[in-house]
């Protein structure tokens, strides 16, 4: 969360006087502790910055449980997470998002930068998108922006929702995509962008064996015979 070239165009409008006026609440979720605590470490100097965490999740149950307990106005919702991923949470938590009165509203910050995801969490309610290149400067900006209702998107990625909601003829599910889990979607994408095994498990933070199980699901369900002919499929789907 280090990367200057991340920007939403709008950092830097409010002082930090003006930050110090502001309050939100917020629930992080993202199934990497260390994620968690570094987020944390960034944005929740509240004195400074206005926003108070108060709750955390790694999963799509502890995310509903905390999200529903504590009913903050903004969840930072990873993409990929363990029992169905950020869309799972989003539907499971449509009437909150829904609510007239106090809306809880979700921004999607997740190493991923792919298409479908982006869109998936878009369909689903989220109200952004960003990635976890952002600076904490930008990130602390953008939670305040979603919570007063506008739609942040990192800048590239805004160009998938325009034309995904532009197009009236592309159809809406990939059939054989949604075959796959959330995080055999991911060991998809970093295999077909040249990863070793060994890399995809360091990034992923899991065991060699787990990615050996994913690929060997993935190839599976594709009804593929290896690594080379899941990239072509990958590539012909711009998931690369």
């Amino acid at each position: 969360m280090s990367d200057p070239t991340e920007t939403n165009g709008t950092a830097g409008t409010e002082t930090a006087g003006d930050a110090g006026k502001r309050h939100v609440r917020v629930v992080l979720v993202d199934d990497h502790r260390m994620f968690r605590t570094g987020v944390q470490a960034e944005i929740g100097r509240t004195e400074e910055t206005g926003v108070e965490v108060v709750g955390e999740a790694a999963d799509v149950d502890q995310a509903v449980t905390v999200i529903t307990t504590t009913r903050p106005e903004v969840v930072l919702l990873d993409v990929h997470l363990p029992g169905g991923g950020g869309v799972e949470v989003l539907r499971r938590c449509a009437a909150l998002m829904a609510d007239p009165e106090r809306p809880t509203r979700f921004l999607a910050l997740s190493v991923s930068d792919a298409a479908e995801d982006v869109i998936g969490v878009i369909r689903g309610g989220a109200r952004g998108y960003v990635t976890k290149t952002i600076t904490g400067a930008d990130l602390v900006d953008s939670i305040y922006r979603v919570q007063e209702g506008d739609a942040v998107f990192s800048p590239r990625l805004a160009g998938f929702v325009l034309d995904a909601f532009a197009s009236t003829d592309a159809p809406p599910v990939d059939e054989d995509l949604d075959r796959l889990t959330q995080r055999e979607r991911e060991v998809l994408r970093l295999i077909a962008r040249g990863y070793a095994y060994k890399e995809i498990a360091k990034q992923l933070f899991i065991s060699i064996k787990t990615v050996e199980s994913h690929v060997s699901a993935v190839l599976r369900k594709l009804q593929l015979s290896n690594r080379h002919e899941l990239t072509r499929w990958a590539t012909a789907r711009r998931l690369v």
